[in-house]
């Protein structure tokens, strides 16, 4: 846990604590990376604004040094900074205040596509929609031959809308099946990947449907 504010990393080590986790905390930028190396991490929830080295520049360091998944907390609500931190390597993030209850919702999810990763891992598939192709065992992606980098979230996205092509998943839907909860008001999570995975891919991959869902289509 990457938090300045002592009594918000409190309350979220307190809650997780209780959930069965070991939290370390800690609360500016060379400090996280400081911990990160030492205790090697299951899952990062991090802050976007500390002191020193921000959150985007800690979430990079920390990919590149050995990938993680990373839940980022911000509050700015701007859809701009929003893409940023999905494009530095977080996985998911949160606005502030945060429903304690739904960051823990979060965290567990989070854990569980590293349980599913390591699992899709030992089979050898390929699946190609049009010119996109996944490579679920390597968890790569190629559009048209050329190598796409994706987060951890983004791939586990585009697997699920390529598991049906063309078929509508409604963002509630997709909200269960890739980040373990269903709330409406989070659908704006979704939303944001999705245009992530636009601006990688091309904006005709993914179609919006009645404004209520999305679908992986062939070019």
């Amino acid at each position: 846990m990457v938090e300045d504010d002592e009594t918000i990393a409190r309350a979220v080590r307190h809650r997780l604590a209780a959930e069965g986790f070991d939290v370390r905390v800690a609360g500016d930028g060379e400090g996280a990376l400081a911990a990160y190396a030492k205790a090697e991490p299951d899952v990062v929830i991090l802050d976007r604004l500390l002191p020193g080295l921000d959150g985007l520049e800690v979430c990079r360091r920390m990919q590149a040094a050995r990938p993680v998944p990373v839940l980022m907390l911000t509050a700015l609500g701007e859809e701009t900074d929003l893409l940023v931190g999905l494009g530095v390597g977080a996985d998911d993030y949160m606005t502030k205040p945060f429903s304690m209850r739904e960051l823990v919702a979060r965290v567990h999810a989070l854990l569980r596509r590293v349980e599913r990763a390591s699992q899709l891992a030992v089979d050898d598939s390929v699946v190609r929609v049009g010119d996109v192709e996944i490579d679920t065992a390597e968890r790569r992606v190629y559009v048209a031959g050329a190598e796409v980098r994706l987060t951890r979230t983004e791939f586990d996205l585009l697997c699920r809308l390529a598991e049906r092509p063309g078929q509508v998943f409604e963002r509630e839907r997709l909200l269960a099946d890739i980040w373990g909860f269903s709330e409406a008001a989070a659908t704006r999570t979704v939303d944001s990947h999705v245009r992530a995975l636009r601006r990688k891919l091309g904006p005709g991959a993914v179609r919006t449907v009645h404004g209520v869902g999305y679908a992986l289509v062939r070019p």
